[in-house]
C-alpha cells in the first residue's frame, strides 16, 4: 500500500510534468506565429522597392484588405486584454470603453478619412504643412506623431509582459521585462525589413485570428448560459460582489464628483482621439482611391463593432466564471481576465483543454500586440524619417533610399525607448494606456487637422500654437495626476507629486488644443495664402493632384 506521502509527491510531480507540457503547446503556438508573420515580413520586404512602397505599401490594398487592417490597427490589447479586464473589474462603467472606441469611427469616417487621404503622401504632416511654412510645421507633427506612438506602445508592451508572465508561471519582473524586449526586437524586424506591406499583411493576419478567437469565447462563455444574456449578466453581478451595482453606471466613475468629470474627460478623449491618432490615419494612404478609403472605414466599422459587442460576453463572462478577485491576483489591473476565461472554459487549470484553449487566445492576443506594435512604430518612424529628416534636417534634400534609411534607424530607436518606459508602466490597464494615447491625439493632432482642412484663415502659427498646446498640456497633466503619482498602480507608486484629480487629461487638454489653434491664428500678423487653401480644398474633395 502506498503511503500518503509517496502519494503526494506522485502527484506533485504529475501537475509539474503537466504544467511543463502546456508550456511547451504555449510556446509552439507562439513560435508558429511568430515564424509564420516573419516569413509574411521577409516576403513583404523582397517586394518594397521604394519610399511609396515602405510608407504607403504601394497604395495596393483594397478597401476590404484596408478595412481589415484598420480593424487590426485597432483592435490592440486595450480591447482584447484591456476592455475585457475593466468590464470584468468594474461592470458596466468597463464596457463604456468599448462604446467609446466604436462610436469614435463616425468622426474618422465623416471628417478625416476621405479629404486625408486625398491630401497627403505618406504622413499627417503632409497635410498640415501643404499650405504652412513647412519647417515649424513637420517639427511639431513629428514630434507629436511620435509621443502619441509612444503612449500608445506602452500599451502594447504592458499587456504583453502580463500576457507571457501568466503564461509561463513566473511573477518576477525580470520575466515580464525580457518579454518587453523581445517584443519590442519583434516589432522591429517587422518594421525595418517589412515596412508597409509586412505591416499590412500581419494586420491583416491578425484581424483575422482575432475576431474568431472572440468568437469561440462568446459562444462558449453564451452556452454556459443557455445563449440567455440576462442569465450571465445575474451570474456576473453575483459574483462580483458588488449586486445589481455592478449592472448599473457608477461604480468606477459615478463614486464622486471627480470620477464623474473624469467619465466626461474619457468619453471625450475616446470620442476624438481615433482620427488624430498617427498609426490610423496612415492607413488611408494604403488605398488607390478615396473611394476605397471610405469602404476600409466602413469595413473597419462592421468588424470592430462586432468585436467590440464581444467583448461584453468575455468581461462579464471572466467576472461569472473567474471571479474578480483571481483576476485581481493575476494582474490587478484586470490585463489577464481574457485569457483566465479562455483557460476555463476549456476545462479549467490544470487540464489539458485549458491549457490548450489558453494558449491558443494568448498566441491570438501575443498576435495582436505583435501586430499593433508594428504599425505604431511604423507610423512613428515615417513621420521621423519624411517629416523631421527629410523636409526639417535635411530642408527636402534627401533621397528616398537616404529617407527611408532614417526611418529604419528610427525603428530602433522607439523601439528602445518604448521598452524602458513600459517597464515603469506595468501596474496600468492597457485600455487606461491607451484612453490616454487617445487623449493627446485628441488635443495635439484633431484641432490642427480639422482647421487646416477647414479654416481658410489658419496660418502656421495657429498650427504649431495648436500641436504644441494640446501636446504639452496632456502629457503634463497626464504626469501630474493619479497615472503618474499618488496611487498603488501609478507610474510611480512611492511617490506622490499629483496635483491634477483627473486621470484621464481630454477635459482640459482637448479644449487648450482648439482654443491655441484659434489665439495663434488670430494673434499672427501671418496671412494665410488663399490659393494654397483653395488647392487643398480641391484636393480633399476631389483627390485631384494629390499623389
Amino acid at each position: 500500500m502506498n503511503s500518503p506521502l509517496g502519494t503526494t509527491a506522485a502527484h506533485g510531480v504529475q501537475l509539474a510534468s503537466s504544467a511543463s507540457d502546456h508550456r511547451s503547446l504555449t510556446l509552439a503556438l507562439f513560435g508558429v506565429f511568430v515564424i509564420a508573420t516573419l516569413g509574411i515580413t521577409l516576403w513583404a520586404g523582397r517586394q518594397t522597392k521604394d519610399a511609396s512602397d515602405f510608407y504607403a505599401g504601394g497604395r495596393g490594398f483594397t478597401g476590404f484588405q484596408n478595412g481589415l487592417a484598420l480593424s487590426g490597427d485597432y483592435m490592440s490589447a486595450a480591447s482584447f486584454l484591456g476592455i475585457a479586464g475593466v468590464i470584468a473589474l468594474a461592470g458596466y462603467d468597463g464596457f463604456l470603453y468599448s462604446i467609446g472606441f466604436l462610436v469614435a469611427w463616425l468622426v474618422a469616417l465623416l471628417l478625416v478619412a476621405e479629404p486625408l487621404r486625398n491630401s497627403g503622401r505618406y504622413t499627417m504632416a503632409d497635410v498640415l504643412a501643404f499650405r504652412m511654412r513647412q519647417r515649424p510645421v513637420r517639427t511639431a507633427a513629428g514630434i507629436s506623431t511620435i509621443v502619441v506612438s509612444i503612449f500608445y506602445l506602452l500599451a502594447q508592451m504592458v499587456g504583453a509582459g502580463s500576457l507571457v508572465a501568466l503564461l509561463l508561471g513566473v511573477s518576477g519582473d525580470s520575466a515580464k521585462r525580457w518579454t518587453v524586449v523581445a517584443v519590442g526586437a519583434l516589432m522591429v524586424v517587422y518594421v525595418v525589413v517589412g515596412g508597409m506591406k509586412g505591416t499590412t499583411w500581419v494586420q491583416i493576419i491578425k484581424a483575422g485570428l482575432l475576431i474568431i478567437g472572440a468568437g469561440v469565447m462568446t459562444v462558449l462563455v453564451l452556452a454556459k448560459y443557455h445563449f440567455n444574456l440576462s442569465s450571465l449578466l445575474g451570474a456576473a453581478a453575483a459574483a462580483s460582489g458588488k449586486g445589481n451595482h455592478f449592472l448599473e453606471p457608477g461604480l468606477k466613475y459615478g463614486l464622486t464628483g471627480t470620477t464623474k468629470l473624469d467619465f466626461i474627460s474619457l468619453a471625450l478623449a475616446l470620442l476624438l482621439g481615433t482620427a488624430g491618432l498617427p498609426h490610423i490615419l496612415v492607413r488611408f494612404y494604403t488605398v488607390p482611391t478615396a473611394k476605397a478609403a471610405r469602404k476600409s472605414v466602413f469595413w473597419a466599422i462592421g468588424i470592430i463593432g462586432v468585436f467590440y459587442l464581444m467583448t461584453l460576453a468575455l468581461g462579464f463572462g471572466a467576472a461569472a466564471l473567474v471571479g474578480p478577485k483571481t483576476i485581481k491576483a493575476s494582474n490587478v489591473a484586470g490585463n489577464t481576465a481574457a485569457p483566465l476565461l479562455a483557460e476555463h472554459l476549456g476545462g479549467g487549470a490544470g487540464t489539458t483543454g485549458g491549457a490548450a484553449l489558453l494558449a491558443i487566445i494568448s498566441a491570438v492576443a501575443f498576435a495582436t500586440i505583435l501586430a499593433v506594435v508594428a504599425g505604431l512604430t511604423l507610423a512613428s518612424s515615417s513621420s521621423f524619417a519624411h517629416d523631421l529628416y527629410a523636409n526639417v534636417i535635411r530642408r527636402g534634400k534627401a533621397t528616398e533610399r537616404e529617407e527611408v534609411g532614417a526611418a529604419k534607424l528610427a525603428a530602433v530607436a522607439i523601439g528602445a525607448i518604448a521598452i524602458v518606459l513600459s517597464i515603469f508602466a506595468d501596474k496600468l490597464n492597457t485600455a487606461a494606456l491607451v484612453a490616454l494615447a487617445f487623449a493627446v491625439a485628441a488635443s495635439a493632432n484633431l484641432p490642427t487637422i480639422l482647421y487646416s482642412l477647414f479654416w481658410k484663415r489658419f496660418n502656421t502659427t495657429g498650427a504649431v500654437s495648436s500641436v504644441y498646446a494640446g501636446l504639452i498640456s496632456s502629457v503634463g497633466l497626464v504626469f501630474f495626476s493619479p497615472v503618474g503619482s499618488g496611487a498603488k498602480d501609478s507610474l510611480f507608486p512611492h511617490a506622490d507629486f499629483h496635483w491634477f484629480p483627473l486621470s484621464n487629461p481630454g477635459l482640459i487638454s482637448i479644449p487648450i488644443g482648439f482654443l491655441a489653434g484659434v489665439i495663434g491664428t488670430l494673434l499672427s500678423k501671418e496671412q494665410a495664402d488663399p490659393e494654397k487653401y483653395a488647392e487643398l480644398e480641391v484636393r480633399s474633395l476631389t483627390g485631384l493632384g494629390a499623389h
